[in-house]
């Protein structure tokens, strides 16, 4: 068997004298002397079995072997310059081909509208974690230990764990305002948030919400009231009725929910009002004086608001939209209905 000497001098012979006319030929020769199972690889393979006083010069002839056979391969790279540049001419100056354009989810145009209403009368944006604990979630809130609302059926908990659960409001991230930032406080809490709800078209499992807060001096139910329709005016139209019903929230008191005249109907009655010519929208109050000692501020020196509305809910008044669950199967069909608003 030739040495590794004779062997590398048979090859340099080999690659002296190749003379390649085409870019197969020079891409054959790239396979057989560098690539991964080529000769280059094998001959520094076989230099284990060099005595160990002569792997020095061995090691010297070996990469002088590579350098020639990496030389030889460049001389020639023309030829795979000019084979490419045979294909298919592209003209860089045309225009490219246009992709269709895509539209924003119909829940982020009307949070994002929401939004934009109260920031334009001075509501600042506050966001929270969605895993929430018992104090920010529940205990702050005012809602006792057998509230309804912390039941199993009603509320997903973080591994069985008692004091931790996917927040079933935003109103938690108010409760985090009311417990770092200073007053006055006028915050707007858009996000997501669970409960254990059978999905069905009137129901989900997830949905977002939009809640706001307003702590000051001097803040009466008549501050509730123009704030909220000033939002209704913006987001439906100058012509929208809105009426006040009695309600109950553990953190408001007084609490209403309020009403507004059906979008789609007029006042008439149809299926999305139930024929009542009313649809609910939101819920409101003044926030409760036990939720403000819990935060460290006295009630008989400040006083608040705070409403909530479901994102879904505004967007099925506003576009007629009667499955909550087309919100989140992502059809096509369903999103386009939505592109330019």
């Amino acid at each position: 068997m030739p040495s590794l000497q004779e062997q590398i001098q048979q090859f340099e012979q080999e690659i002296n004298a190749f003379q390649p006319a085409t870019a197969a030929e020079l891409e054959d020769y790239r396979i057989r002397f560098l690539g991964a199972k080529g000769i280059v690889k094998h001959l520094f393979g076989e230099i284990k079995t060099v005595p160990a006083e002569q792997r020095k010069d061995a090691g010297q002839l070996l990469n002088a072997f590579k350098l020639l056979a990496e030389q030889k391969h460049e001389a020639f790279k023309d030829l795979s310059e000019t084979a490419t540049a045979k294909g298919p001419k592209v003209d860089h100056t045309m225009p490219g081909i246009p992709l269709p354009l895509g539209t924003r989810h119909p829940l982020r145009v009307v949070e994002n509208k929401i939004v934009s209403i109260f920031e334009r009368i001075g509501f600042s944006v506050a966001t929270g974690p969605e895993i929430e604990d018992d104090w920010h979630n529940f205990t702050s809130l005012n809602m006792p230990l057998d509230h309804p609302a912390r039941d199993m059926q009603d509320t997903f908990y973080v591994s069985s764990n008692p004091d931790w659960v996917l927040r079933t409001h935003t109103s938690s991230t108010q409760a985090r305002i009311l417990e770092t930032q200073p007053l006055p406080i006028r915050v707007i809490c858009p996000g997501r948030v669970y409960r254990n709800e059978t999905i069905s078209a009137r129901a989900h499992c997830f949905f977002h919400q939009c809640e706001g807060l307003y702590v000051d001096k001097n803040v009466s139910f008549a501050d509730l009231k123009q704030t909220l329709y000033y939002f209704v005016t913006e987001m439906f139209g100058e012509n929208t009725k809105v009426r006040f019903r009695p309600s109950y929230f553990p953190f408001t008191e007084p609490s209403a929910e309020m009403d507004i005249s059906c979008t789609v109907c007029g006042g008439s009655g149809c299926n999305l009002c139930k024929h009542s010519g009313w649809v609910e929208i939101l819920g409101c109050g003044m926030v409760h004086p036990n939720m403000l000692r819990n935060f460290g501020i006295d009630p008989e020196v400040y006083t608040g608001f705070a409403f909530g509305m479901g994102v879904e809910r505004i967007t099925q008044v506003k576009y007629q939209v009667n499955d909550l669950r087309l919100y989140s199967q992502n059809d096509v069909r369903f999103l386009r209905q939505f592109q330019g608003i």
